[in-house]
C-alpha cells in the first residue's frame, strides 16, 4: 500500500477485498480448523491457484495462522488468528444487514450487478 489509505474503514475493508476472502473467513469460523482441501470443496469454484493466493495474502496480514504438520504426507492445517477474530463481529453485522435487506439488495444486484466490482 503505497498511499496510507485516510478513510479509516476503507483502511480495514484493504484487508477483506477480493472475491473470496470473506468466504474464506466465514469457513474457518465454522470449522476452526481446516485443511487446503477441505476450503476448497467447500468454496466450490474457487481455483487451487486463487485458493493459495487468497491464504497467503490472508497469512501475511496476521488474519490467519498455516500450521504445516509433519507426517507423511505433510497436511497444513488453517485457522482465525485473534486479529482474524476481532474482524468476525464485523462480518457478522454485515450477514445480518444483508438479511435485513436482502430484497432491496436483491434487486440492486440483478438491475446493476458488475462482475468485476467483487474481483
Amino acid at each position: 500500500m503505497k498511499n496510507l489509505i485516510d478513510c479509516p474503514a476503507e483502511r480495514a475493508v484493504y484487508f477483506l477485498g477480493g472475491k473470496w476472502k470473506i468466504r474464506i473467513l466465514f469457513s474457518l469460523l465454522q470449522s476452526k480448523k481446516i485443511r487446503f482441501g477441505e476450503l476448497k470443496k467447500g468454496l466450490k469454484t474457487i481455483t487451487q491457484q486463487m485458493l493459495s493466493k487468497q491464504l497467503k495474502e490472508l497469512e501475511g496480514d496476521g488474519i490467519i495462522n498455516r500450521k504445516v504438520i509433519r507426517i507423511m504426507p505433510p497436511k497444513v492445517e488453517y485457522s482465525l488468528t485473534e486479529f482474524g477474530l476481532s474482524v468476525m463481529p464485523i462480518l457478522r453485522s454485515f450477514s445480518e444487514w444483508n438479511k435485513r435487506n436482502t430484497r432491496t439488495i436483491s434487486v440492486k444486484l440483478n438491475k446493476n450487478f458488475e462482475e468485476n466490482r467483487i474481483r
